[in-house]
């Protein structure tokens, strides 16, 4: 089962950045990863690495890409520009990317693993994901069999998947014999997937939300209650915004987080989220947000080729 180790984070108000003391989730392979990081979706490649710099200088060590992003080798420039692509800082960022669908399979899989580490400019990643479960076209247990293969290699730490439903979690240890240790899915207070954590829960995967504040849609879910709770929280010298407020549920449930932003000050406020904590009415009250909607896309039918 995975365990959390909290450190909250400091703020250095002179220069403005966050030093790294965000907690780890310590996942069933045994290793821990940050709980919060940097999600760089619908970022343009030649944009990315200085949000990358940006990220990692205001104290991220957790950085998510995907090739299906198309911006790894924004991401691998911006490592190291900062020095993180080797070396001591090196081990202690953690950096995840995700396999294409459409190069699933056991050969494809190591072949496209090779070029997504050139344009990543390192040695290994932390993490290495099954993009989408396409039960349409099922191919995740000769993956997977690529997947371990690279874990043996040491070019690849940990193992997880994305969008995995009950059902293709099943499938997926039925034919390997093994469980991810993360299942990266689409979470926000109005759309918790109970179904898909408690799953996980159950079976000692460790959940991580994509889109965790619903790309901004759900700031105004609950007819200000967000707003109205960031209020409470608020203190002379220190605003605590609705974003604040949603991942602060987040951290507090366990779950991973990989908000995205391309501005320094987002990136700050989205890593501070240490120095307060909600009451359980206020904590239940955001739990009682969840809806039938989902901001995505529908595992059962969707392929991110």
């Amino acid at each position: 089962m995975s365990t959390i180790e909290r450190e909250g984070p400091t703020v250095d108000e002179d220069r403005g950045t966050i030093q790294d003391k965000t907690p780890r989730i310590t996942l069933a392979d045994g290793n821990a990863i940050p709980q919060v990081g940097l999600g760089v979706l619908r970022i343009d490649d030649d944009d990315t690495a200085p949000v990358v710099e940006s990220a990692l200088e205001v104290g991220y060590r957790h950085i998510d890409t995907a090739a299906g992003y198309g911006n790894e080798q924004g991401v691998g420039k911006g490592l190291e520009r900062s020095g993180f692509n080797t070396g001591e800082r090196r081990a202690s960022l953690w950096l995840t990317t995700k396999l294409k669908d459409s190069e699933q399979g056991y050969d494809t899989a190591l072949k496209a693993f090779d070029r997504q580490i050139g344009l990543l400019r390192t040695d290994y990643v932390d993490m290495y994901m099954i993009h989408w479960p396409t039960p349409f076209n099922w191919r995740s247990a000769d993956t997977w069999r690529a997947f371990v293969r690279l874990r043996d290699e040491r070019r690849v730490r940990t193992l997880g998947v994305c969008n995995f439903l009950p059902e293709d979690l099943d499938r997926l240890y039925r034919q390997t014999g093994e469980y991810p240790a993360v299942d990266q899915i689409e979470l926000h207070p109005t759309w918790q997937q109970h179904e898909v954590t408690q799953y996980c829960t159950e079976h000692g995967i460790a959940v991580q939300a994509y889109s965790p504040l619903a790309r901004g849609a759900d700031f105004h879910a609950g007819g200000g209650l967000l707003a109205e709770i960031a209020r409470n929280h608020s203190r002379e010298g220190r605003t605590v915004s609705e974003a604040q407020v949603i991942l602060r549920w987040h951290i507090e449930n366990g779950t991973i987080i990989i908000p995205k932003s391309v501005h320094r000050e987002r990136q700050i406020e989205n890593l501070n989220l240490f120095d307060f904590e909600l009451s359980a009415s206020e904590h239940d009250a955001i739990t009682e947000l969840d809806g039938p909607t989902r901001a995505g896309h529908d595992p059962r039918t969707f392929s991110y080729s």
